[in-house]
């Protein structure tokens, strides 16, 4: 079954309004769901490039020498109290005796600690064991002007001097290192002090004989300026001291030469407690002592600050058969305010290539062997992260949709409810009011107020009330219209039946036309008005000779005012159902409205045309076309081409009851306008002789 749609068409505009409303609710929604979509694309894109770069700088920073010391000790950053281990360096060795060398290599590889202000320190070992099995000690710290030691000198604590000690496999060295300087007191005020630093057994101080250690080597540099800006450098201010030891430890040495195939670094490096302090002249004057702990600048663990949330990075060290697992770092998620409703939208919004696994390798080469880098990245963290800015967004939305729902509520109740209302009770009006006095039962007074609809019901009340005045007038009017109806009647009929009693012979002429008065007279006695009278005549259909009856209307033409009438037809006779009385008036009706718009002198052509099951009477003038918008309307009642129709006796009625008659007889009239005049069509049925 086809959709029924005249059924909706009372209600179009509430359902177009509503509709309406449900749009823009749903253009909210999908321009949230867009921007959402869009700003997922954006993020994905954005964290690819991140990702790449985030890769990118954990291989660059694992490649510098920082880094190369973080691989080769990867549990730099987890070491904790006061002992200082030895690292493995990411040099074969250190150039101790030349400060620019070994300050440089020790600074760009980051194992220097922190201790205050002005004092660093770095203990170590170099990569390749063939460079001999020294551990070095570098370090820096502020100190005045340094106090030399003189050869000879059994007393030690009245320089500036290096306390070391170390502690491997059960077995301790101590070691005292007096600084001795080895240039001239010009060079010295012009570029700073540069002296050596010897070392002594700390268990032979005290005696009476010293001896410096063969293998021990020290240098300690003091800078010319003083360390804080706009001193003056001949005042006792703190200075830059920056010393490098080489110290040797015999154990390690011993374990080289012994195996042909030594194993470095040693096993027990971490095991390795190593103790260093400076001290200036006196004996409680300490500069710098690494039992108070220091920082390392870096670690692998530092790695983790540059992960976003989710992302995993795991270091290999490929050694043997298997790798081993080095360090396994994950980014940290902040904890933010999100809802899993949001995030579960966002992650099922399309996105090419979002659900594509997201990882990168980096192989990283160091002396003691090759490191693989494997970053994984977690695309959860883009609808995470995604989803605390569509929590906020979420609130502008609900914002809006509660706006529209308190609009369509608002329209709802104060607008489309009362028009309801008054669509209801108007419609109730058209259906079921039949005469003033039900009208009152029909009170919009409560649909009545100050905005625009209540003025409209103001206006519907006030015109009911009207339309019941008039309808009550019109009652009076009609009920006038009757007994006036009923007089003339009344009077007219007398007259007729006097003419009727001297016209009574059957080839008269007059009694026709006599009969004719007398049925209108009928037709109209006791109505409230012609058009009633018109529409509830009842006629004596029959069968008549169609042929005969148009001739005879023809030749009787000129009788009643219309001349130049002309049939033409078949010669047989032609039967038809109709009335012969109310046929003739619908015939004079056409023919006295072709008279009046013929042309002058022109004829008026009757033609009769036959077929099996009807005939068709053509009533053809020459003269004007009917006007079009007067063409679909000329057989209503009171509608007529003249002006002031009523005052010169035409009501606008005789096409009306022409059109009322045929519709009697089972027939039909129509007019159309033709090249050179107008027609008017009478279609009858056919009888059955």
């Amino acid at each position: 079954m086809g959709l029924r749609l005249p059924r909706i068409v009372p209600y179009r505009l509430r359902l177009l309004l509503r509709a309406a409303f449900l749009f823009l609710a749903l253009a909210t929604l999908g321009l949230a769901l867009s921007l959402l979509q869009q700003e997922k694309q954006l993020s994905y894109r954005s964290y690819r490039a991140s990702f790449q770069k985030t890769k990118d700088e954990i291989s660059a920073t694992l490649r510098h020498p920082a880094g190369q010391l973080a691989l080769l000790n990867p549990g730099l950053g987890g070491r904790t109290g006061a002992a200082l281990h030895p690292v493995l360096l990411p040099f074969a060795a250190l150039d101790f005796d030349d400060r620019q060398k070994v300050q440089q290599a020790v600074a760009m590889s980051g194992c220097l600690l922190q201790y205050g202000a002005g004092a660093t320190l770095c203990v170590g070992v170099g990569n390749n064991p063939w460079a001999g099995a020294f551990v070095y000690v570098v370090g820096s710290v502020d100190s005045a002007t340094l106090v030399a030691h003189q050869r000879g000198d059994l007393a030690l604590d009245q320089a500036h001097r290096v306390e070391v000690s170390l502690a491997l496999r059960g077995q301790t060295y101590r070691w005292i290192a007096p600084f001795e300087t080895t240039g001239s007191a010009a060079a010295e005020r012009r570029a700073g002090m540069r002296g050596r630093l010897t070392g002594f057994n700390a268990a032979d101080v005290g005696g009476g004989r010293l001896r410096a250690v063969k293998d021990f080597r020290g240098w300690i540099w003091q800078d010319a300026d003083c360390s804080q800006p706009g001193q003056d450098a001949g005042t006792a201010c703190a200075k830059n001291t920056f010393f490098s030891l080489r110290l040797p430890v015999g154990l390690l040495q011993d374990a080289l030469l012994g195996d042909k195939r030594p194993a470095w670094p040693p096993a027990d490096l971490e095991r390795i407690q190593v103790g260093v302090t400076v001290l200036a002249p006196g004996r409680d004057r300490v500069l710098l002592d690494s039992a108070q702990g220091g920082a390392p600048a870096f670690s692998l663990n530092s790695l983790g600050a540059l992960l976003l949330p989710g992302e995993t990075l795991r270091i290999d060290k490929l050694t043997g058969a298997e790798p081993q697992r080095v360090i396994e770092l994950t980014g940290r998620a902040e904890p933010q305010q999100q809802w899993s409703l949001l995030t579960t939208l966002i992650r099922h919004l399309p996105v090419e290539a979002y659900d594509d696994p997201l990882a990168a390798q980096a192989m990283i080469a160091t002396p003691a062997g090759g490191y693989r880098v494997t970053l994984s990245g977690d695309l959860r963290s883009v609808s995470k992260t995604l989803s605390v800015v569509a929590s906020r967004m979420a609130w502008f939305v609900g914002a809006m949709l509660l706006a529209l729902l308190l609009a369509w509520l608002v329209l709802e109740i104060g607008i489309i409810r009362r028009i309801k209302v008054l669509i209801k009770r108007a419609d109730s009006i058209a259906k079921t009011v039949k005469g003033a006095g039900e009208l009152e039962r029909f009170d919009l007074s409560d649909l009545r107020g100050a905005d625009e609809l209540g003025v409209l019901a103001s206006c519907l009340h006030d015109l009911l009330r009207r339309v019941r005045e008039d309808v009550e007038r019109e009652g009076i009017r009609a009920e006038q219209e009757r007994d006036m109806w009923h007089a003339v009647g009344h009077e007219i009929m007398s007259p007729l039946q006097s003419l009727m009693a001297l016209h009574g012979q059957d080839g008269d002429q007059s009694r026709r036309y006599i009969h004719r008065m007398q049925q209108a007279i009928r037709v109209l006695y006791g109505s409230a008005s012609p058009s009633e009278a018109f529409q509830s005549t009842v006629l004596q259909v029959g069968e008549i000779d169609l042929s005969a009856f148009l001739a005879n209307v023809a030749a009787n033409a000129p009788c009643v005012g219309i001349a130049e009438v002309r049939f033409d037809g078949p010669g047989g006779p032609i039967m038809a159902r109709a009335d012969d009385y109310s046929l003739e008036d619908v015939v004079t009706h056409v023919l006295r409205n072709a008279d009046r718009h013929r042309d002058a002198g022109s004829v008026i052509a009757i033609r009769l045309d036959a077929s099996e099951t009807g005939a068709t009477i053509t009533i053809h003038n020459l003269g004007p076309h009917i006007a079009a918008d007067l063409l679909g309307k000329i057989f209503e009642y009171g509608v007529s081409d003249q002006q002031e129709s009523g005052a010169n006796g035409s009501r606008g009625q005789g096409l009306f009851v022409a059109k009322t008659y045929m519709a009697k007889m089972g027939g039909t009239i129509s007019a159309h306008n033709l090249r050179d005049g107008v027609a008017f069509v009478l279609s009858l049925q056919r009888g059955m002789a």
